[in-house]
């Protein structure tokens, strides 16, 4: 859960509301106001309504009053939604008296009926030196900035989400009535559709009263102009909202039922706080804004984007300290069970090294070590494979590869057994004889190739010959069985015993 803090600036009062917001809970923490008049300077009276209740604060919002702002409801086509900022540069620097570079602006898409509707854009925009200033002072009272800097009266719409009556489907209007400036909100189902700073507040009354109600009524009319309902209900809020007999005054001139603001589901909220709530309806507005459930629109952009500095990180060492320990924690614990396992793998693979090697080799072990030196001298006493690298086919298939073309070479006779080869073949010549010898020779497998006879064909010049040689591959040798270790060796042929 985070505390929030929303700071209302209005001309004569400073009022502050702090919200503890979690996943599912939100309740009022605090309150406080005070008088600007009563201090040497507004610094002075926002530290005396704000400081105390910073300590733990997530998050700081304030607004900028309407009459300092510019807000326009533009209609654009469905084709600007991927190019909206750029287009509603060009259009703000259309509606406004002053210089695009010197604004800093936001925007809000309101609700369409469906996708093909063109775009209907509520645009605000201030200048970037106003908000700077507002961004300082709160700096110099509370020692910290805003991370949210709102419009005054459209922050007002954040309260939607606290009532279900300022959610109704029929226009209603919510007044702020400050002590300078008066701002209307007027709302839809729960989104501000239209709003207006009105140059007149409660000073002035009673004599200012008529001023100010024909004021509210054009407001009304141009609603009226604008969208064709009729406000069916207006809710005064702000600093003049507790001022004897607004209620039935306005209600008069305006035509329109005028009412107190509707009970916020806001628990924490104290019996002797409940009839002055209206004063602080702003602050509320601007803590549930800078809590991210807000509809307002914030007015920290580009070069006043809010960052986060070092004092923020002094704020949260606390937390953040117990976040580590408890990732430190918990990434011991985790390594403690990556390493409990494995030693329970371990042993499983162990057991089941001794029982296979002793299946295998009749001697179970447990060191992969001796495993790995059994199973060499198993494989060492292996019978070597009985079926021969080349066979009687092969050996005539290389003899052809081997004899060149310019030799006439007859196969009469092709002996194979146990490996040693016997041909008897008639060629032109005795030196043809020894030329096929000596290419057989270069033949891979083949061993001691030599001619045991040559004799003349009788009744002819060609000459018959025998060669002899033994088939014998490389990987072959020493692939007798090999005796173990220790094994006693039966002497060869002609060799003594020991």
């Amino acid at each position: 859960m985070g505390r929030f803090l929303g700071i209302d600036i209005g001309s004569r009062v400073v009022t502050a509301a702090v919200l503890d917001i979690g996943f599912r809970k939100l309740a009022l923490s605090a309150l406080a106001d005070t008088t600007i008049a009563d201090h040497p300077s507004l610094e002075a009276a926002v530290r005396a309504a704000a400081f105390a209740l910073t300590p733990q604060i997530e998050a700081v919002g304030v607004a900028l009053e309407g009459d300092r702002t510019f807000t326009h409801r533009l209609t654009m086509p469905v084709t600007a939604l991927k190019q909206i900022d750029q287009i509603l540069q060009f259009e703000l620097e259309a509606a406004v008296p002053v210089e695009v570079d010197e604004l800093v602006w936001g925007h809000r898409l309101l609700r369409r009926k469906d996708n093909k509707e063109p775009l209907v854009v509520l645009a605000t925009a201030a200048r970037t030196e106003e908000v700077r200033q507002r961004i300082e002072l709160l700096r110099g009272a509370i020692g910290r900035e805003p991370d949210r800097v709102g419009h005054g009266a459209l922050s007002l719409a954040n309260l939607t989400t606290l009532s279900h009556e300022l959610r109704a489907p029929e226009p209603i209007a919510i007044v702020d009535l400050g002590g300078r400036t008066t701002e209307v909100t007027v709302l839809v189902a729960g989104e501000a559709l239209f709003v207006r700073t009105l140059s007149r507040g409660t000073d002035g009354l009673p004599d200012a009263a008529p001023a100010l109600a024909a004021e509210l009524r054009q407001t009304l009319l141009a609603w009226v102009a604008e969208r064709g309902e009729a406000v069916t209900a207006l809710y005064l809020v702000g600093d003049g909202a507790q001022s004897p007999g607004a209620e039935a005054y306005f209600g008069y001139e305006l035509g329109v039922p005028v009412r107190p603001l509707p009970p916020l589901s806001l628990p924490g909220v104290l019996p002797e706080q409940l009839p002055v709530l209206p004063r602080y309806a702003k602050a509320i507005g601007l803590a549930l804004g800078a809590a991210g459930r807000g509809h307002d629109i914030d007015l920290r952009r580009g070069p006043l984007a809010f960052q986060r500095g070092f004092s923020f990180l002094k704020e949260k060492a606390p937390l953040l300290t117990g976040l580590v320990g408890s990732v430190a924690v918990s990434f011991l614990f985790a390594m403690w069970a990556e390493l409990r396992a494995l030693g329970r793998d371990l042993d499983a693979a162990t057991a089941e090294l001794e029982r296979t090697t002793q299946s295998a080799f009749e001697k179970g072990t447990t060191d992969p070590a001796e495993a790995t030196e059994l199973l060499e001298q198993t494989k060492a006493r292996a019978e070597s494979d009985p079926m021969p690298r080349m066979d009687a086919f092969d050996v005539m298939v290389e003899i052809s590869k081997a004899i060149p073309m310019s030799v006439t070479h007859d196969i009469e006779e092709l002996d194979m057994q146990r490996g040693h080869v016997r041909i008897q073949a008639v060629v032109n010549t005795t030196g043809d004889a020894s030329l096929v010898r000596d290419k057989i020779s270069e033949t891979p497998c083949v061993n001691d190739a030599k001619i045991a006879k040559v004799s003349q064909v009788v009744n002819g010049s060609k000459q018959k010959y025998v060669l002899e040689y033994d088939v014998r591959c490389p990987d072959e040798v020493g692939a007798k069985k090999k005796p173990a270790a220790g094994e006693k060796t039966a002497p060869a042929e002609g060799e003594a015993a020991p």
